[in-house]
């Protein structure tokens, strides 16, 4: 382990001074604002940051047979609320407005997430379920995407 942050300190000394400043300012921004960040360079640049995590864990469980890696992406989801933070309010509206239930309903499901995680929503599209998915977490909630 110690050959590894050996290894980092190097790679950082390696770094010319505008790069030095950037990386500097990306340290400091919050995660909401790293997560505006990386869905800005996605768009602008065309690319996806999670599409190699993607089609590399498929192409791993195949055995390295091809064919396997975009087919094997999800384009559905369940959305499981892990744990609601401290915003509970806010989190009952997003749970309304992604479920479209009433007050008392989201307000009863988000009140048994805190015991234990309770499904939102099942066979949600890929792209709505990462937008809820951040949207939960800009407000210290968590959910995980199955």
């Amino acid at each position: 382990m110690a050959e590894e942050k050996k290894k980092k300190e190097e790679k950082t000394e390696e770094v010319s001074g505008n790069l030095e400043d950037l990386i500097k300012s990306i340290e400091n921004l919050s995660v909401l604002e790293l997560s505006e960040l990386v869905k800005a360079l996605e768009e602008r640049l065309g690319v996806s940051a999670a599409a190699p995590v993607a089609a590399a864990a498929p192409a791993a469980a195949d055995g390295g047979q091809e064919g396997g890696g975009e087919e094997e992406e999800k384009s559905k989801y369940t959305m499981e609320l892990k744990s609601v933070g401290d915003k509970k309010i806010e989190v009952i509206k997003i749970v309304r407005d992604i479920t479209g239930q009433g007050l008392k309903e989201a307000k009863d499901l988000v009140d048994s997430a805190v015991s234990e995680p309770q499904v939102i929503k099942e066979d949600v599209p890929a792209e709505e379920a990462k937008e809820a998915e951040g949207r939960f977490s800009e407000i210290g909630a968590q959910v995980e995407l199955k």
